[in-house]
């Protein structure tokens, strides 16, 4: 079990690299393949446009996550309660960054407790699924959630970040077992999420079958967490081993059309670059029912909270602004009808 030093260490690390580097994959979203079909006659007013959606029983006032960041260090707490606040503003899920810190230290735990910031609005706890082999117990995964009193637990897969990380937890054996023991026992439904590289439609029938009720795709297009991992390797082999996968991974919008194919009725969440309320909007066209943006809300909300509340702001006016432009009133109504390949 790596020292907490280490893992504060890296959590700090990764908010500077994330804010301040390059980062981005070099391979693309592949939403700008797509276009949504504009309706010269939309036959509806855009006041009576609604964006809600229910996930889990809450309903949102947009399909819209703040997706799992950070936590376990002070910056990070702050981060944590501005992402919250703007959460509960704008009625939309947060999910924290991995809570395996607050399981090794109580103390670190507070930093991800911003129910007393957002009591209304849907909360993901969040744990490296990898944990499951190197100690962690069904237990833990309950203190996650009642640690910060959340509606759901992610569980995050990140094979290929463990892999270059210098001392990472590589043992990827028989996790998908454990997986399934964590759904059978947990009374909050479980979702799994890749990091940035994606998620196949075969694992995603494995891990539905396993019980897990959301597939957060979280594909490739958005931050690499090889180049983050690259710019943390001191050694220049290591950063060049980390360079080959830049252009790595399943393509945000790849993973969901192939996901909803073989999948009808599973909740697909969709991340992995997400730029602005249309990348939004088509997404949701293409079979996924909730958007999920991280870098960005980051960025804005390491510069103020002002900013965050402008960024969701603008995500908020274009998602219903779009829907009013294709024609259609609620998300449900939202289709491939709504959408065309332009290759």
């Amino acid at each position: 079990m790596k020292s907490n030093l280490s893992i504060h260490s890296r959590k700090d690390d990764h908010l500077i690299i994330n804010s301040q580097k390059d980062v981005i994959s070099s391979n693309t979203t592949g939403l700008e393949k797509f276009r949504l079909i504009h309706n010269a006659l939309p036959e509806i007013n855009l006041l009576d446009v609604d964006p809600s959606v229910k996930i889990f029983g809450k309903k949102l006032s947009l399909p819209l996550m703040i997706s799992s960041m950070t936590g376990g260090t002070k910056k990070a707490s702050e981060i944590n309660q501005i992402l919250a606040h703007s959460a509960q503003k704008y009625d939309i899920a947060m999910g924290v960054g991995s809570q395996r810190i607050g399981i090794e230290n109580k103390r670190s735990m507070e930093t991800f407790k911003v129910r007393k910031f957002a009591p209304d609005i849907l909360l993901f706890s969040n744990i490296g699924a990898i944990q499951l082999n190197y100690g962690f117990t069904i237990d833990d995964c309950k203190k996650t959630v009642d640690a910060i009193n959340s509606d759901a637990l992610i569980l995050h897969l990140n094979p290929l970040q463990e892999a270059l990380m210098g001392n990472g937890n590589t043992n990827f054996s028989g996790i998908l077992k454990k997986i399934e023991m964590v759904c059978k026992n947990l009374e909050v439904p479980v979702v799994v999420k890749e990091v940035g590289w994606g998620i196949s439609s075969q694992v995603a029938k494995s891990l539905i079958d396993a019980g897990v009720q959301a597939i957060d795709v979280a594909g490739a297009g958005g931050t690499s967490w090889s180049e983050v991992e690259k710019y943390r390797i001191t050694n220049p082999s290591g950063k060049r081993i980390a360079e080959g996968y830049r252009d790595w991974g399943i393509s945000t919008s790849e993973a969901i059309i192939n996901i909803r194919k073989e999948q009808r009725d599973t909740l697909i969440f969709a991340s992995g670059g997400l730029q602005d309320g249309v990348d939004v909007i088509k997404s949701i066209a293409l079979g996924a029912n909730l958007g999920g943006v991280a870098r960005k809300f980051l960025i804005a909300a390491m510069n103020s909270q002002e900013e965050l509340d402008e960024t969701i702001e603008e995500f908020s006016k274009q998602i219903q602004i779009t829907m009013f432009a294709i024609g259609v009133k609620e998300i449900d109504a939202i289709s491939t009808a709504n959408i065309r390949r332009i290759e």
